[in-house]
């Protein structure tokens, strides 16, 4: 991994200063087995405009255990409730290295490997003396949201694989002063880090990402459905009214068999649908084009294109009886039960 988080003009802090720093930002507890030969450096950045540090611990040339562990910083979960944390904290061995838990699972991080910890959740740490590592503070939801899936507890990237490569690079050439600089093209980068972040810790085991997925599914569907009587709305709204990212949207749609738009005009035609359907058994007489502005529809040329497209005839079908229409709905509302339907 290059080593690009250098500490020029970083304060050496002594175990005590080192301790109340971390303190005041995360709580945790230190032990090293030489108080006296310990020196560490911390330097708060910014990648791409997420909050970010780096750390460095010279534990001294003796300092060191049989197991080369000279460094150990633990939180407890009186540390964790008193820091409130809400982020998952990706963690990039730059030099050394180090031995983190959570929740009884262990990683070995050599130079170059990432680990994914929760913020919300005790750990430890034991880190070889000379050890540097720089760690990204992604916040909770957002994450979640990219990647489709709640990430399990100390996941660990090997630094070997194309991804870990990639990102470590990406990561170092986005360093910023402080957590408040961003690039103007910082977006658009966070949404990189975020998608080779999913590369490297996505699980092998799909069931809880199907589970998450399809609450996303659901919460996208229901958006749609309240707002599709706007002709503006569009899938780059659904993303800004949903929290999701666009690409992701888009992909999650995709594993589904469909667009973002063919979603959006699938439910705009089912509300089209129900109208007909309650403008025949009513009697009201409503004028067809009124019935296509009422589903998002800037003429009605357009709407009777789409509906013959789904239906298989026009919207006035409806005058000949409803059933064919009534049969269709019914069949996309029992389709709506289905977590893989999208044509509803």
């Amino acid at each position: 991994m290059k080593q690009s988080c250098d500490f020029v003009g970083t304060p050496q802090l002594n175990l005590e200063e080192w301790a109340a720093l971390l303190r005041s930002s995360c709580g945790g507890d230190h032990k090293v087995i030489d108080r006296n030969a310990f020196a560490g450096w911390m330097r708060r950045i910014s990648v791409y405009g997420v909050a970010a540090a780096t750390f460095k611990v010279q534990c001294g040339p003796a300092a060191a255990d049989p197991a080369g562990n000279a460094y150990r910083f633990e939180r407890t979960r009186r540390d964790v409730r008193l820091a409130d944390t809400d982020w998952y904290c990706a963690s990039f061995q730059v030099t050394g290295r180090s031995a983190v838990t959570q929740s009884e699972h262990t990683v070995q991080l050599a130079a170059g490997d990432i680990g994914l910890l929760d913020g919300a959740r005790p750990s430890t740490r034991l880190s070889e003396s000379g050890s540097q590592w720089l760690s990204i503070y992604l916040p909770r939801q957002p994450l979640i949201s990219h990647f489709g899936f709640e990430p399990q507890a100390c996941l660990y990237g090997r630094g070997g694989t194309l991804a870990a490569r990639v990102l470590c690079q990406l990561v170092l050439d986005g360093i910023g002063d402080d957590e408040f600089t961003a690039a103007p093209a910082g977006p658009h980068m966070r949404l990189a880090v975020y998608d080779l972040l999913g590369a490297l810790f996505a699980p092998s085991d799909l069931g809880p990402v199907s589970r998450h997925a399809d609450r996303l599914f659901a919460r996208i569907r229901n958006v749609i459905k309240n707002r599709c009587a706007d002709p503006d709305f569009g899938p780059a709204e659904v993303a800004t009214e949903t929290g999701i990212s666009l690409r992701y949207v888009q992909k999650l749609l995709t594993a589904r068999g469909c667009t973002c738009s063919e979603l959006i005009y699938s439910i705009r035609l089912d509300r089209a649908a129900r109208l007909l359907e309650r403008r025949a058994s009513l009697g009201t007489g409503q004028h067809l084009t009124e019935i296509a502005y009422a589903c998002g529809f800037r003429d009605y040329a357009h709407f009777a294109r789409r509906f013959r497209g789904r239906f298989g005839h026009g919207p006035g079908a409806h005058l000949e009886g409803s059933d064919a229409i009534g049969n269709r709905i019914v069949r996309s509302r029992a389709a709506e039960h289905s977590p893989s339907a999208h044509n509803v």
